[in-house]
């Protein structure tokens, strides 16, 4: 598997000196660092070869001063400071949850780019509102779990518990989608041609030799691997 992030790779920016763009890549150390913290992985090294483009001692200066980032070159160790986090905590839910909003309702066409422009061009506001309208997705389309905002701190904790394995659905009982914990691009583009997303309706109608569920009048098997990365909405009726 790449070592980088699944839509946080292959990201551009603008090429320009501007103070925007130089905000931009810092905004992108930030995040390759709170991506690296999440593997446990750490140091200077390890940053430079998740970077898309050369490290930009610049860069790290700006984000030193700025009190983001505890960098010791000397020793090859770089961490995120308290406010560092907090900032990176902002980025990495906007991209996340542009993807969410880019894979549930326009298809996945874009994925990687289009979230790598969101998270520079919304506010916190916009996202929690986004958030909420999705539901308070726990986790992006390739799995990585979603940093939690306000609005998801006021949810009703009790329709967390709602959630549940597809394979836990009685035959006959008709759910719908909560969300698809998947890394792989291939596996999520497929279900999304056979509509198998976040917010479908679906019904349990054989578990062997394969699952068996109906989505949109069509009967789907589903392979072990692909059907234990489903989740549902459970509580629904029979059909």
């Amino acid at each position: 598997m790449d070592r980088h992030e699944p839509g946080l790779q292959d990201r551009t920016h603008c090429d320009n000196d501007t103070e925007e763009a130089g905000v931009n890549y810092q905004d992108e150390y930030l995040e390759k660092l709170w991506v690296m913290a999440e593997r446990g992985e750490s140091g200077l090294a390890v940053l430079a070869e998740t970077l898309c483009q050369e490290l930009d001692k610049r860069h790290l200066e700006a984000l030193v001063r700025g009190g983001l980032v505890a960098c010791e070159p000397a020793g090859d160790q770089i961490a995120l400071t308290v406010a560092g986090r907090q900032r990176a905590e902002r980025i990495i839910r906007a991209h996340r949850i542009g993807e969410r909003l880019l894979y549930d309702v326009f298809g996945g066409r874009n994925l990687e780019e289009g979230a790598c422009e969101f998270e520079h061009i919304v506010t916190t506001e916009l996202v929690d509102g986004l958030c909420t309208l999705l539901g308070h997705p726990r986790k992006c389309p390739h799995g990585n779990p979603i940093p939690e905002g306000e609005c998801c701190h006021n949810f009703d904790r009790t329709a967390r518990h709602a959630v549940s394995p597809l394979a836990d659905l009685e035959l006959g009982q008709r759910a719908r989608v909560a969300y698809i914990d998947c890394r792989d691009n291939r596996r999520l583009h497929k279900l999304n041609g056979l509509q198998i997303r976040p917010g479908a309706e679906i019904v349990l109608r054989q578990r062997q030799p394969c699952l068996v569920v109906e989505c949109e009048g069509t009967c789907i098997a589903l392979d072990a691997a692909i059907a234990g990365g489903i989740r549902v909405w459970s509580g629904s009726s029979r059909g």
